[in-house]
């Protein structure tokens, strides 16, 4: 029954902002957060109710009021061991995606950085990017449970792209020794991984420390290449980044870049130039067309079931002079 009914709510609140709305306003945060606590291990209601709760986060008029009452309601520690082992990777998928909701909302950097999310990101990335190289090929996708590995790359990234706005999760971001595979993430053939592994990098340059390092990784190549890139949003931070980087640089360096960035990106868009010259922080979506994915169902093959198409194919493959030690594990907390 409760399989049935976290189901249901998941594909009501696909794409629907109506049902969205209708299930906020009747208690249905607190509903699927207590459906998750029961759930314990069972993969077949924690999914689709994960689902529902980031559909309820996202894209409608009380996706705050829904951000704020996962919170009031104590499900965020509930949430985040969702993300520890063992993996089930289609509920790890949905997790990861709630939490990214989650941090849109100040109030609820602190709790996730409480509950230990910020390690549990970095292993679900460093553990999803190791298996993506395994292949060496961008012919070739790794999947595990159904999902791929490099949907897993962009989720994670994106997540501590939202997570690293609060200062003090951005210090213990980059204090995990991240910023060198999220440097090497800017080759990455993925669009969106390029986009979010800029935007987290344009949120950890905000501190000195951590764009000596970006710059030291040999940020500046990758990051020149994006700014000719067609997508308004990975030119962007890449922009944002290399300017925070070239401050301490030299009067001939600086020059170099602004006239680089004058000529390839934002000759046409004065506004974007003034963004990106005052450094301030981007407020990009993740995944601009990220459409609530409708929830498969359990154990009913034969009833016609209406979701959406499957993603296009996603092709990665990661420069070979890149080097990035993925055996580095950090601990689970407590």
């Amino acid at each position: 029954m409760l399989t049935c009914a976290t189901g249901i709510l998941s594909n009501l609140t696909c794409n629907n902002a109506r049902n969205k709305a209708l299930v906020c306003q009747s208690g249905g945060v607190e509903a699927l957060i207590h459906a998750v606590l029961r759930a314990g291990q069972k993969e077949d209601v924690c999914e689709p109710a994960v689902c529902a709760l980031r559909h309820l986060t996202s894209r409608h008029a009380h996706a705050e009021l829904a951000q704020n009452a996962v919170r009031l309601h104590y499900g965020i520690p509930a949430i985040t061991k969702l993300l520890g082992q063992p993996y089930y990777w289609p509920v790890v998928k949905a997790t990861v995606g709630l939490i990214r909701n989650l941090a849109l909302c100040p109030a609820n950097q602190a709790p996730l950085r409480e509950a230990g999310a910020i390690p549990r990101l970095v292993n679900l990335l460093l553990k999803a990017h190791q298996d993506t190289q395994r292949l060496g090929s961008s012919a070739q996708q790794t999947y595990q449970d159904g999902v791929r590995m490099e949907e897993i790359v962009e989720g994670c990234t994106g997540a501590l792209h939202i997570l690293a706005r609060d200062p003090i999760n951005r210090g213990e971001i980059s204090s995990m020794q991240t910023i060198p595979l999220f440097v090497q993430l800017l080759y990455s053939y993925v669009e969106n991984v390029k986009r979010v592994s800029a935007g987290v990098l344009c949120e950890l340059a905000l501190d000195k420390q951590s764009a000596e390092l970006i710059d030291a990784e040999g940020a500046s190549a990758p990051l020149m290449e994006l700014l000719h890139s067609p997508n308004e949003g990975i030119a962007t931070y890449a922009a944002a980044v290399l300017f925070r980087i070239s401050e301490d640089k030299s009067s001939d360096y600086r020059k170099r870049v602004s006239v680089e960035l004058t000529h390839s990106l934002f000759k046409h868009d004065p506004a974007a130039w003034e963004m990106a010259h005052s450094a301030m922080p981007l407020d990009a979506g993740y995944m601009p067309d990220d459409l609530d994915a409708a929830y498969p169902p359990y154990g009913y093959p034969d009833l016609p079931m209406d979701g959406l198409p499957l993603d296009p194919e996603i092709h990665e493959q990661f420069m070979p002079e890149m080097t990035f030690d993925s055996r580095q594990v950090y601990p689970e907390p407590l």
